[in-house]
């Protein structure tokens, strides 16, 4: 048996849809500017170059439910609706043909972005990390296995804020599909059982404040409501 100098953190895990068991996290992929209309509020120009990619810490995913606290650092803390998609077996340089083959279920997701940290990072030319990969920034829907929800390839994409909606859009649009983003993906290195990839946000991000009830999901697959704490406040219910 393997001994530690001090106890190892409890793993990363979201509840997946159809019984108590929890579906492991390895390693949170997320793809930047993959549907145009967000690619056209971000300033930048839609045309379908290469997908690129960020991380997330996979401790900072909890459940998409109670309370998800206002971070510190930031006046400016945006939404970020995504489609997620959870990975039961891994790969190299996979097809985008066979890349389906991967998947394990699917999940709504929220980008959690400190977008005030990202722009002086841009303009500085210095990481994303500070502004993306913070306590709780990435809040997910239990997992939903193929079995239940195959795979979605087209259907609404939608979040609200206090009722009113911000975002909406259509899986249709992703610039890289499903497959394509797995493929690329697996080009750059070894996929695994576990990886959660974030597939990107429609356009009409926009910023949160404490006490507000963000609500989405994406139809046929899954929804949420949450609720913003105040900064510093503790996360609610079993994360």
């Amino acid at each position: 048996m393997t001994q530690y100098v001090i106890p190892p953190p409890p793993r990363a895990s979201l509840p997946v849809s159809t019984g108590p068991e929890r579906f492991p996290i390895r390693r949170v992929f997320c793809v930047g500017r993959n549907y145009a209309a967000h690619a056209r509020e971000m300033g930048k120009d839609p045309d379908r170059e290469p997908p690129f990619y960020f991380y997330k810490p996979a401790d900072t995913v909890i459940d998409a439910a109670g309370t998800v606290p206002y971070p510190p650092l930031t006046s400016a803390f945006h939404h970020e609706i995504e489609l997620v998609v959870a990975l039961g077996a891994g790969g190299r340089d996979v097809a985008p043909a066979d890349a389906l083959d991967l998947v394990w279920g699917y999940g709504v997701g929220v980008d959690l972005t400190r977008r005030d940290l990202q722009d002086e990072a841009k303009k500085s030319s210095r990481p994303w990390d500070w502004s993306k990969g913070f306590d709780a920034s990435a809040p997910c829907t239990p997992i939903h296995p193929v079995d239940t929800v195959g795979h979605p390839d087209s259907g609404e994409i939608w979040l609200r804020v206090n009722d009113d909606l911000k975002q909406q859009g259509d899986l249709k649009d992703l610039i890289w599909s499903v497959p394509e983003v797995i493929s690329a993906i697996s080009t750059a290195g070894d996929l695994a059982p576990g990886d959660l990839i974030y597939t990107g946000t429609p356009g009409g991000v926009g910023p949160m404040q404490p006490g507000d009830v963000v609500s989405g999901g994406v139809r046929g697959v899954a929804e949420f409501t949450f609720t913003i704490g105040g900064a510093g406040q503790p996360l609610s219910g079993d994360q």
